[in-house]
C-alpha cells in the first residue's frame, strides 16, 4: 500500500475523547506513522475516510449511533481497499465474528493490549495482513461449537435478559406463551446451559445479545 510522505497515515474512531487524544499521542510518536484525523462517530468517520483516504482505520466497537461494525462495513463498501483495525472493549466470540464478517483486517482488546503491541498491529494491518491474537482465535475456535440461534430465538433471548415472563416475551412478540417455551427449551440446548438466567449470563459474555 502505498504511503503519502512515507508514513502510515491513520484515522481514528472513537467516541471518548480522552481515548482519541490519548491513541493520537502514541501514534504520533513513532516516526513512520500519523494521524491524519480523529472522529468520535461512525457518520464523522465516513466522512472523514472519504476526505483524508487514510491508509489504515482503527476504530471502537460499540459507539452511539451507528456501531464500529455497521461503520466498518460502510467504510468497505465505500473504499474496498481500506485497511481496518478494531479496538474493543468486549472479547466476546460473538462481537468479534461480527467484526471480521464486516470486513476488518485485525482485532485488538483495549483492556489488555500494550502500547507496544496496538503499534504491532497497526503495522502489521496496515501491510495487508491481519492481525488475530492467540486469545482472539481461540474465542473464535469455542464459537464452532455453538450452535447458532435464530433470529426469533435472539428475540426471546433479548427480552428475556430484560427479566421478563415468558407470558410478557409472548405479548411482546405477539405469540403465545407456549412458543415462548418451546423458544427458550431451543436456547439452553443450543447454549448448552441449565436455566433461563445462566442462558442471558452466557449469551452477555459471548456478545451474543448486550444490554
Amino acid at each position: 500500500m502505498s504511503k503519502k510522505c512515507g508514513k502510515i497515515r491513520i484515522l481514528i474512531v472513537d467516541d471518548h475523547y480522552i481515548v482519541r487524544m490519548g491513541l493520537t499521542a502514541l501514534i504520533n510518536s513513532e516516526p513512520d506513522m500519523e494521524v491524519v484525523g480523529a472522529a468520535d462517530d461512525g457518520e464523522q468517520a465516513l466522512e472523514m475516510s472519504a476526505k483524508f483516504e487514510p491508509d489504515l482505520v482503527m476504530l471502537d466497537s460499540r459507539m452511539p449511533g451507528k456501531s464500529g461494525v455497521e461503520t466498518a462495513a460502510e467504510i468497505l463498501a465505500q473504499n474496498p481497499a481500506a485497511r481496518l483495525l478494531m479496538l474493543s472493549a468486549f472479547d466476546g466470540a460473538e462481537d468479534i465474528h461480527r467484526a471480521l464478517q464486516a470486513g476488518v483486517h485485525g482485532y485488538v482488546l483495549k483492556k489488555n493490549s500494550s502500547g507496544k503491541e496496538l503499534l504491532n498491529a497497526l503495522r502489521t494491518v496496515s501491510s495487508g495482513q491481519n492481525w488475530i491474537p492467540k486469545e482472539i482465535a481461540t474465542k473464535l475456535a469455542s464459537r464452532k461449537s455453538i450452535e447458532a440461534l435464530t433470529a426469533r430465538e435472539l428475540q426471546v433471548l433479548n427480552e428475556l435478559a430484560k427479566g421478563l415472563a415468558n407470558k410478557e416475551i409472548g405479548d411482546i412478540l405477539n405469540i403465545s406463551e407456549y412458543t415462548v417455551k418451546d423458544h427458550l427449551k431451543h436456547i439452553l440446548a443450543k447454549l448448552q446451559v441449565a436455566d433461563r438466567t445462566e442462558a442471558v449470563t452466557t449469551a452477555l459474555q459471548r456478545g451474543i445479545i448486550h444490554l
